[in-house]
């Protein structure tokens, strides 16, 4: 995996903290990993590095967000994850959430906005998802 390098953001070694590292594990895929809590005071950092994810080259790579790491999901931070949603869309690409646990999906299926991520329980998923659609990396959505 190489590393790519943008804002850093506060570590989760402090309580309440959040910790994000943006990678390319494969061409063609960016990963946005993320750890620690989402709330008002992280929520900013994570919008971001979430920015730093969907600015990255190349362009239409396939973006993840790896959210095993996340223990908390306020409506601040889901806030943030709708916005980077809307904006992938924009860009013509789906954005993937890995990993989340009950704390992160539970806040996106009440709401209703885990209509607009595709889901997956982590990288290995991912990838076997995008193996097909080389070399652009663009990703169909399910229909």
């Amino acid at each position: 995996m190489s590393a790519l390098s943008f804002p850093a953001s506060r570590g989760p070694s402090r309580p309440g903290g959040l910790d994000t590292g943006l990678t390319r594990p494969v061409p063609g895929v960016l990963l946005l990993v993320v750890e620690g809590e989402v709330d008002t005071l992280t929520a900013p950092a994570l919008g971001e590095a979430l920015g730093a994810l969907l600015e990255a080259d190349p362009a239409d790579a396939v973006a993840a967000v790896d959210l095993a790491g996340v223990g908390f999901l306020a409506s601040s931070g889901l806030a943030v994850l709708i916005r980077a949603a809307h904006r992938a869309e924009a860009q013509g690409r789906a954005l993937y959430l890995l990993g989340g646990s009950r704390a992160v999906t539970r806040p996106l299926e009440v709401t209703g906005s885990d209509q607009l991520f595709t889901l997956l329980p982590g990288l290995d998923e991912l990838l076997a998802r995008v193996d097909g659609d080389r070399p652009t990396g663009r990703v169909r959505r399910p229909d």
